[in-house]
């Protein structure tokens, strides 16, 4: 149990920050997030094989956290998500605080909505438009880089379930933060090797 405890601990001093934005990531609100981490830190411990090292249990709990949320819808949605769009994309009026400019031209709601994105403020408020299963998915392949058919066997589902799932999450997203729909995610075969023969 001193073991654990050390893990986590060190868990939490280095990669605590980046854990806790990678919930705000799946969480529904900013107040969820934290209790998400936790749960699935918890989850992760209590499993029969508990990680041994803080990459193993940083990965661990990011994907127990993925598959959460995931889990959080209704199986069908997978095929009811595709029928509703979101009607507009966040407000796109200039903030308050915003400086022209260095050239002293005004600043344009592109540029606003940029700065948004770059922050991630309008990256979590798009994310949260979006399903939870979607969400998940949309984080596990963009910003875990998982393929998917990696992403389909974490969630124990087919593949072309992830795929039109990543279809309908991008036809959402980019209205939302002004961004080019960049198609249809492609074909990914995986490769298996054969048993060394003896």
């Amino acid at each position: 149990m001193g073991d654990l405890q050390t893990l986590v601990e060190r868990l939490m001093h280095e990669r605590g920050a980046s854990l806790t934005a990678y919930a705000a990531m799946l969480a529904d609100r900013d107040d969820d997030a934290v209790r998400l981490m936790d749960d699935a830190i918890v989850a992760v411990l209590r499993r029969r094989r508990p990680p041994t090292d803080v990459d193993e249990a940083d990965a661990r709990v990011r994907m127990a956290m993925a598959t959460t949320v995931a889990g959080r819808s209704p199986r069908r949605t997978w095929r009811a998500s595709r029928g509703s769009r979101p009607a507009a994309g966040p407000d796109s009026a200039p903030h308050a605080d915003s400086a022209p400019h260095a050239d002293g031209a005004p600043r344009s709601p592109q540029d606003d909505r940029q700065d948004r994105v770059d922050d991630g403020s309008d990256v979590r408020t798009a994310l949260r438009a979006l399903p939870p299963r979607e969400r998940a998915c949309v984080v596990m392949r963009h910003h875990d880089e998982l393929t998917l058919p990696q992403i389909a066997r974490a969630l124990h589902v087919e593949q072309h379930q992830v795929r039109r799932c990543l279809q309908d999450a991008t036809a959402r997203l980019s209205p939302l933060l002004g961004v080019v729909d960049p198609g249809p995610e492609p074909e990914v075969a995986e490769l298996v090797n054969p048993r060394s023969r003896r």
